[in-house]
């Protein structure tokens, strides 16, 4: 692992507001740029009460604009609720007032319930294009040639960098085959996580956009002086998945003292299990898992991700990981 990044959901925490969200989300960025993070990654969600991110784009425009040389992008577009030609407009924008910051993360799932996905692909087919989509998108970054019958503009020549997302080999496979970098939506899916690193690594076909496979692996973290307060910290996280995983999304709660009281022990062990690929503890105690993730799994780059309810306590969760994610990134240079 030789770079870490952060992938924030701008939040909306009980008692605030989305214009709390967001202006924390700028915030954050802030001090990630200065804690040496290497990208600083928005998602597309809709629907959600408690996410504020919804118009990715947007978001990202406001963060790079407030800071100075974080790469700033999406983790990511999901591709189906779009036409590409949309998507290649708005990061060329992005990239021609950005130049050389701008990332495009591209998913195949629509990023909410089935009637919202509805509503934002009105008139469109239902048909999965996503790989044709894709490609589609890649040749409206590049530089159109004179007979070019639809360019993006802004868009065409600016390069911006793709990537694919996933969190099945349906991804890997495609990342591969097209010779794009690969992120893993480990964060919140890490069951298929060591099939679609061997897939995308041993699949992998060099391209004009990448020569060799480049893999980023996704981590919750949450991080405070000793592993009691992280805990209680990261309960927030654990019961706003419960409630999303039940059909009740809302505002990212509270911390509690015990989510036995909270969650039922059915749903509670599925959470856990799906949110396990993550660090929870004192900075001795991230460190130790987070070494142990890279070790074991051995990614190009590690994003780390976490909602807690306090944006202070946040922005300090995030400076600890940070000085973890510095030191095992000097230790695999030096390997």
């Amino acid at each position: 692992m030789h770079k870490f990044s952060l992938l924030d959901l701008s939040p909306i925490p009980e008692g605030g507001s989305a214009a709390d969200a967001l202006r924390n989300t700028l915030d954050l960025a802030r001090h990630a740029e200065a804690n040496g993070y290497h990208r600083f990654w928005l998602a597309e969600h809709h629907n959600m009460p408690g996410i504020a991110s919804a118009a990715t784009s947007v978001v990202i425009g406001h963060v790079a604009a407030g800071t100075k040389s974080i790469r700033v992008g999406a983790g990511g577009i999901m591709l189906p609720n779009h036409a590409p030609l949309v998507i290649a407009e708005q990061f060329g924008t992005l990239a021609t007032l950005h130049p050389g910051r701008i990332d495009l993360g591209l998913g195949r799932a629509p990023g909410t319930d089935g009637a919202t996905a509805h509503a934002l692909r009105r008139g469109m087919e239902a048909n999965d294009n996503f790989p044709q989509d894709v490609i589609e998108l890649l040749s409206y970054f590049e530089n159109a040639p004179d007979d070019a019958t639809i360019r993006a503009i802004p868009g065409q020549g600016t390069h911006v960098p793709v990537w694919v997302l996933g969190s099945s080999l349906y991804g890997a496979q495609l990342a591969a085959h097209l010779g794009l970098p690969y992120a893993f939506a480990s964060h919140f899916a890490p069951a298929m996580l060591e099939g679609a690193i061997a897939a995308y690594r041993s699949t992998f076909r060099p391209s004009k956009w990448l020569a060799k496979p480049y893999f980023m692996m996704a981590a919750g973290v949450c991080a405070a002086e000793t592993d009691v307060e992280a805990a209680y910290l990261r309960s927030s996280q654990v019961l706003a998945f419960a409630r999303l995983r039940t059909g009740k999304p809302g505002l990212l709660p509270r911390p509690v003292k015990d989510l036995s009281v909270e969650i039922a022990a059915p749903v509670l062990a599925q959470v856990n299990q799906a949110l396990s690929c993550s660090a929870t503890g004192s900075p001795e105690t991230v460190r130790r898992e987070l070494g142990a993730l890279a070790a074991k799994f051995q990614p190009d780059e590690m994003l780390v991700t976490g909602m807690i309810h306090d944006h202070a306590a946040r922005l300090k969760s995030f400076e600890i990981a940070a000085a973890a994610l510095r030191d095992i990134a000097s230790a695999s240079r030096a390997a």
